[in-house]
Formats: structure tokens, C-alpha cells, sequence
């Protein structure tokens, strides 16, 4: 039976239950021993004193902050506990936020929590069925190995899981640190819609036994190879880009092998070598589309003159943008802070933008 790496309470109001945090996870990479070429003499990392070279044993080591040339602030183990009385033991649930408002890039390593004794199952399960009937997570701050965690506590099917997050300014701006963006949505409208198509196509339940860490077998492989004296094969190269003027004969070949069953690989590549070798369309040819239904709005695309002459739209237009297109739209609008905003923030910014802009101009 597993051990909990941290015990305290979760407080929620003025409810308190006590729980132990115990590891979700567990890593199946292929680990190797570090040994000198040419011999099987393992290679260990050693604590050795700087100066001396002598070696020191970890009793003997303290933190030290730099503040000028080789001086330091000296700071116990001790004193970083006490500086955090009774929180070090301690989740304490300050918001109960929608778990889809949270994005994905916030979410780090995942725990789960249980009730340190069945006295306490009738606490724990009616927080745990709150959050599930409310769609919830709990968002606490505790502490655990010298360490502040900000943590999202949501409901699983029987238990508790407890999420660390990143904090708000550990999360990167994609539009500042990305090199490449596109600049509005990409692809005509019959390109768009064969790539819904092919997504619809491959679309599943999520079966996570269905999926597997293929570098690992092939490491395990290598391994016994190598071991038996025989060859190792060699991975394929990847795949080459594809070329935008075949786009639509890719997405064509990929479809009708997604609709054989998924099983139809050869299929695609038999159908994108032959648009490799049709004669080559012009980018314009690419860029074709057919007239739109009622239902297919054109794509409204970021940055225009005409949107920036509006001053913007109104938030039931807005709305109607993903998140993406928003978020692309307040890059082009140079709103500040956009990179933590959740999808409503993005459009009270931009329609306050857009005001702002009419009022100017008048």
C-alpha cells in the first residue's frame, strides 16, 4: 500500500478534514548507470565542498542566499519551517472556481488526497460530491518541502485529486516568446472544412490503455539487442512538411484512410505521392473556396483595416470567436496582460478596446 508523502487538512469555510496526499503517477522510463568508457566502473555524483574538494554529508549543508561576493545569507531547514506556522500542514480552499475556466498550461503534477481515517469518510465524501455536482475545483495554497504550491482540488469518480498549478507568472506569453504565430485563422473555407471533417473522422473516446510510450519499447529493445549481439534497427525519418499547394490532396488522402478504419495508411501515402507528381497548382489555386452558405460565415480575420475602422465588435460578435481567435485579436490590439486572461476577460477587453478606439476617433 502506497505512503502519503504529506498529511494535514484541507479547510474549506469553517470545515476541516484531515487528509494525506499520496502520488498519482509513477515514471516508467528506462533508467541507465552512468559507468566510465571502457570499463564497468559506475560514475556517482558526490556533495564535495568547493574549496577543500573534501567531501560534506548532508547534515552538514545549509542554504545560503548570494548578497555580494562571496558572502551569503545562511538559512536553516528550521527557520523556513517556522516562518509558516501550522500552514505547512495546511490546504486551505479560498475560491471555488469552474474547473474548464482553468487552462491547461496552469496544470503541473497530480496528487490524490484521502481521509486519514474512516471518521472522517463523511467529510471528505461530501466535499468530494460537491465539487463533482457543481463541476468545481477548489483552489488552495499549501506548503510541502520547503515549498509553496498554488493547487486546484477537483472530483474524480471516488476520490479527491489535488492539482498543482503553475503561478500566474511562471505561465509565458505565446505571442512574445513564440517566433512564428499565424495571423488569423488559416486555410480557405473547403480546406477548413475537409480538416473538421478528417477530425470528426478520427474522433474517439478517450481510452488512455489505448496508448503507448513507444521510445521506451524501443529502448527495451535496443537494450536486449544489444545484449544478444544482434542489429539495431534504425528509426524512420520523419515525415516531410506538407506543401501547401497540396494541402488539399493531402487532407483528401488522409480522410478517405481515416474513414477505411484508420487501418488505411498505405492509402494516404499512395494518394499524397500522387498529388506530389499531378502537375503543381499556383497558391491562388490553393486559395480557392467556394461560396459559403448561410450557415459558414466567412472567417473573420484579426487585424484588418475594416475591423480596426469599426473599432471593434460588439461582445455578441465577439462570442462567437474561440478563445484562440480572441486571444489573436488582443495580441493584434496590443492588450495588456491578455496571456492571463480566461475567454470572458478577452472579450470584456477588446470590446472595452473597441469603445475606447470610437471615442478617440470622435
Amino acid at each position: 500500500m502506497a505512503r502519503a508523502i504529506w498529511s494535514g487538512v484541507i479547510t474549506f469555510g469553517l470545515v476541516t478534514v484531515p487528509v494525506g496526499l499520496y502520488t498519482a503517477t509513477e515514471d516508467h522510463t528506462v533508467h541507465f548507470h552512468q559507468l566510465q568508457r571502457g570499463t564497468s566502473d559506475r560514475i556517482r555524483n558526490r556533495r564535495v565542498n568547493e574549496r577543500t574538494g573534501d567531501e560534506v554529508g548532508t547534515d552538514d549543508i545549509v542554504k545560503g542566499f548570494p548578497v555580494g561576493e562571496g558572502e551569503y545569507v545562511v538559512v536553516e531547514p528550521d527557520e523556513l519551517d517556522e516562518i509558516a506556522p501550522g500552514r505547512s500542514q495546511t490546504i486551505d480552499i479560498s475560491d471555488f472556481v469552474d474547473l474548464e475556466a482553468i487552462e491547461p498550461v496552469y496544470f503541473d503534477r497530480t496528487y490524490y488526497v484521502a481521509p486519514r481515517g474512516k471518521e472522517y469518510s463523511k467529510v471528505y465524501g461530501l466535499l468530494r460530491a460537491a465539487l463533482a455536482e457543481g463541476n468545481k475545483a477548489g483552489i488552495a495554497t499549501f506548503v510541502m518541502r520547503n515549498k509553496q504550491y498554488l493547487t486546484a482540488l477537483r472530483a474524480e469518480d471516488e476520490v479527491l485529486v489535488l492539482q498543482t498549478l503553475h503561478w500566474a507568472d511562471e505561465v509565458r506569453d505565446p505571442g512574445s516568446e513564440l517566433p512564428e504565430l499565424p495571423s488569423g485563422r488559416s486555410g480557405s473555407g473547403k480546406e477548413l472544412r475537409m480538416a473538421l471533417q478528417l477530425v470528426d473522422a478520427l474522433s474517439g473516446d478517450w481510452q488512455p490503455e489505448r496508448y503507448h510510450d513507444t521510445y521506451q519499447e524501443k529502448v527495451r529493445e535496443l537494450v536486449k539487442a544489444k545484449a544478444e549481439g544482434q542489429e539495431v534497427a534504425v528509426a524512420e525519418a520523419p515525415p516531410e512538411a506538407t506543401n501547401v499547394i497540396d494541402l488539399m490532396q493531402v487532407l483528401e488522402g488522409s480522410l478517405e484512410a481515416a474513414r477505411s478504419g484508420r487501418g488505411g495508411k498505405e492509402t494516404a501515402e499512395r494518394n499524397t505521392g500522387s498529388a506530389q507528381r499531378k502537375p503543381a497548382r499556383t497558391v491562388a489555386d490553393a486559395k480557392t473556396t467556394k461560396p459559403r452558405s448561410r450557415k459558414e460565415a466567412p472567417p473573420k480575420k484579426s487585424g484588418t483595416a475594416s475591423a480596426r475602422s469599426r473599432g471593434g465588435e460588439g461582445r455578441s460578435e465577439l462570442r462567437k470567436l474561440s478563445k484562440a481567435e480572441l486571444y489573436q485579436r488582443a495580441a493584434d490590439q496590443d492588450v495588456a496582460g491578455r496571456s492571463k486572461m480566461s475567454r470572458e476577460e478577452l472579450v470584456d477587453a477588446l470590446a472595452g478596446s473597441g469603445r475606447r478606439r470610437k471615442k478617440s476617433a470622435a
